[in-house]
């Protein structure tokens, strides 16, 4: 196992009623993130908008945030995040926002301090990119979205 990343978290002025990032269990991977709205937004099916979390972060290099989901807003009232996964980049340094998007039925109100989505932090490999004239073959070759018939 390797040593953790030092991940620095800035509570937001204004904000300090509302909860920093959270696992919610000693296994979880995702850290859950709270609405930091000064007063309750609605939600109209196909609706979307954008909630401040009253925090912001400095990570190191070679590291991400994801921003996902919470599965039991999604199935319970089809509350998602439209941009998912969402990427916080190591040299953002402004507030982390979530992109909420009702695809449930009825409208869904969201109050300050609610769980709203999660978040969970990713490597990032280095990565080389080289140009060729010609890409090796594989059986698959340009095969895509839909190609072994599922």
């Amino acid at each position: 196992m390797q040593p953790p990343y030092k991940v620095e978290i800035q509570r937001l002025p204004g904000n300090e009623d509302v909860p920093l990032p959270v696992k919610m269990s000693a296994g979880a991977s995702g850290y859950d993130l709270h609405a930091a709205i000064v007063e309750p937004i609605e939600l109209a099916p196909g609706e979307r908008k954008l909630i401040p979390t009253g925090f912001a972060l400095s990570m190191p290099n070679g590291l991400e945030a994801q921003i996902r989901p919470r599965s039991g807003l999604a199935f319970k009232h089809g509350i998602t995040t439209l941009n998912t996964p969402g990427t916080i980049d190591a040299d953002y340094r402004g507030e982390v926002k979530v992109l909420l998007i009702n695809l449930g039925a009825e409208p869904f109100v969201v109050s300050r301090g609610e769980r709203i989505a999660q978040m969970v932090f990713q490597t990032v490999p280095v990565i080389d990119l080289a140009e060729v004239g010609a890409l090796d073959q594989t059986v698959r070759g340009a095969g895509g979205f839909g190609h072994t018939g599922v």
